[in-house]
């Protein structure tokens, strides 16, 4: 989307930080000098906005959901065995975004525990400074399977390269993904005309296509 909306706008430049949506929430109340924040927890912004650091309305943009995602070459059957996949002998570390400040930790870890296995697998987990980094331990070997976001796991380079499994909705807090745009900004038209493009109706198409689930559904 980026690059659709820069070559539709040649005079600007889109330039992105990705990261754990606490550690955002965290630099934006220092003074880090960002426009936007999109967030994978839209309380996030809420709290951004209670405390006046927003320009305009918090805004939803897209709903999240997790899969348990392994490598093709692994053995286990995830699509067979669900959410018992995580159990098998070959399953030694299990990747998790740290829930301490990244949304789809905190559901992944809720899921473990609705479904009864996180006593029996939570020795195991290894945690990722974000999403993106966790991707990056169950792709490199470093963890036997993940549980990601479901926009990572359909997205070409990871799609290509494994498996996945759905975890089901009611296992885990509903992920509404929210944004802000920021008081501080020094480019409000421009983030205005950005976030208008996302939410707007190719904006959502894209978001569908990549795995993400658009507000109220």
């Amino acid at each position: 989307m980026i690059r659709q909306y820069e070559q539709e706008h040649p005079a600007t430049k889109v330039n992105v930080t990705y990261g754990s949506s606490g550690n955002f929430f965290a630099q934006i109340q220092s003074g880090a000098p960002f426009d936007l924040f999109f967030s994978a927890d839209v309380a996030y912004p809420r709290k951004l906005a209670a405390t006046g650091l927003g320009a305009d309305e918090v805004f939803l943009y897209a709903t999240g959901r997790i899969v348990i995602w392994v490598t093709k070459n692994s053995p286990v059957a995830v699509d067979k065995l669900g959410i018992k996949a995580l159990l098998e002998p070959s399953v030694r570390k299990i990747a998790v975004a740290n829930p301490e400040h990244a949304p789809y930790g905190r559901a992944a870890v809720a899921a473990l525990k609705a479904l009864n296995i996180y006593d029996q697998v939570a020795s195991r987990l290894v945690f990722g400074e974000n999403i993106a980094q966790t991707a990056q331990f169950v792709q490199s070997g470093a963890a036997d399977a993940g549980i990601l976001a479901l926009s990572l796991a359909v997205a070409p380079q990871m799609r290509e390269a494994g498996r996945f499994w759905q975890v089901p909705l009611d296992a885990y807090p509903r992920i509404e993904q929210g944004g802000i745009i920021l008081k501080s900004s020094k480019h409000l038209e421009t983030a205005l005309a950005f976030r208008e493009f996302i939410l707007g109706d190719h904006g959502r198409q894209v978001l569908k296509d990549y795995g993400f689930y658009l507000p109220g559904n």
